[in-house]
């Protein structure tokens, strides 16, 4: 790439990523679980085998980046019919073994944002120039269009064997499968990331990630306090792991929740594994928007009904996963909600008979 011509945009970030997959989740933690079906017949052979029944573990997160972020290097094929599944997502294209390019798990990723991003992979003494091209999915699994293999985990560098090669590491040494490295075949890898546009930017092409099948809540299992909705059985929810950019006037749907223990908010918060009272102006973001925890007790400012009001942000309006007892028996979040306590609510000067839903715009504080 020819940095000369990417002008001031460019932000040069560097990435050096050690063996570790017990340490990966740092301040991330697993988003959900999904059930492992059978591979269809002419999938029996690929790299990893589903367990029927089994759950598997998703992540919308990865590791914060730093100058010693932990990763895990594994082999995978960019051809049409190798074990990457589908074409990649950068460009609905498939790529030759003999070329360098990687998938980077679903956070590392960024919604796009590392797309046809040139990367320095440094490893057993040697360096390698590649291209990210698709997305590790650490968010779905176990279907056709992942080729029936788990959910990616959250620290995954997944490359070609043009990347092994150039990296000089014996054909026997490398990784037939994720299973593989997590018996000791790992790597120190030095990332070079050029990023020449926002990760925000990107966002603005956020398309669903997928569907979850609701199931019927037990009994009493569904608090539907402020009108909560509760999951429907056999009714199919649509998943996001992407919100809409964000800028000072970002437009979503301010919604009611209750942060309280007892509360149609479910759980603790994520944030802090703390309730928060109704008279606290706190917020839930959508997947998205919450950012792996990136915005954990950072304040936004709401306005609607030509006011405004600080909230913090403790928790995450989960739009991945739903219809289950962590989040209520409640359906995924849609990808453009801030979900606000009653606080918020009385400060905007909405009346209560119209308490709800409402359109707002927010900004970072």
């Amino acid at each position: 790439m020819d940095t000369s011509k990417l002008g001031s945009n460019i932000a040069l970030v560097v990435l050096l990523l050690t063996h570790s997959a017990d340490n990966k989740a740092q301040a991330c933690r697993p988003s959900g679980r999904i059930r492992g079906i059978k591979p269809l017949l002419d999938s029996a052979t690929r790299r990893m085998i589903l367990t029927a029944g089994k759950f598997y573990t998703t992540y919308t997160c990865s590791p914060p980046v730093s100058t010693n972020t932990k990763a895990m290097i594994t082999l995978n094929s960019f051809q049409k019919g190798g074990d990457g599944g589908g074409p990649s997502e950068c460009d609905n294209q498939y790529h030759s073994d003999d070329t360098p390019v990687m998938a980077l798990s679903t956070a590392w990723y960024s919604v796009g944002g590392r797309c046809h991003n040139n990367i320095v992979v440094s490893a057993n003494g040697r360096s390698v120039r590649a291209m990210v091209v698709d997305e590790c999915n650490s968010t779905m699994g176990c279907d056709e269009d992942h080729d029936y293999q788990p959910p990616c985990p959250n620290d995954i560098v997944d490359a070609l064997k043009a990347v092994w090669k150039a990296l000089g590491v014996p054909e026997d040494n490398w990784g037939e499968s994720m299973e593989t490295f997590k018996l000791g075949a790992f790597l120190i890898v030095l990332l070079v990331l050029l990023v020449t546009h926002s990760v925000e930017v990107k966002a603005q092409s956020c398309k669903p990630s997928g569907k979850i099948r609701g199931i019927k809540p037990p009994h009493g299992q569904c608090n539907e306090e402020n009108d909560s909705v509760c999951c429907v059985r056999g009714k199919f929810y649509t998943t996001y792991t992407c919100s809409p950019s964000v800028s000072n006037n970002t437009k979503a749907t301010l919604t009611l929740n209750s942060f309280q223990k007892g509360g149609d908010g479910g759980g603790p918060s994520e944030c802090d594994n703390q309730y928060h009272s109704d008279d606290t102006p706190v917020v839930a973001l959508s997947t998205g928007w919450y950012s792996g925890g990136g915005r954990c007790h950072n304040h936004i400012i709401i306005s609607g009904n030509g006011r405004s009001v600080r909230a913090m942000v403790v928790d995450e309006c989960d739009s991945t996963v739903g219809c289950d007892k962590d989040h209520d028996y409640q359906p995924p979040c849609p990808n453009n909600i801030v979900d606000a306590s009653k606080a918020v609510w009385k400060a905007l000067g909405i009346p209560l008979d119209n308490w709800g839903e409402l359109d707002i715009t927010w900004s970072d504080a």
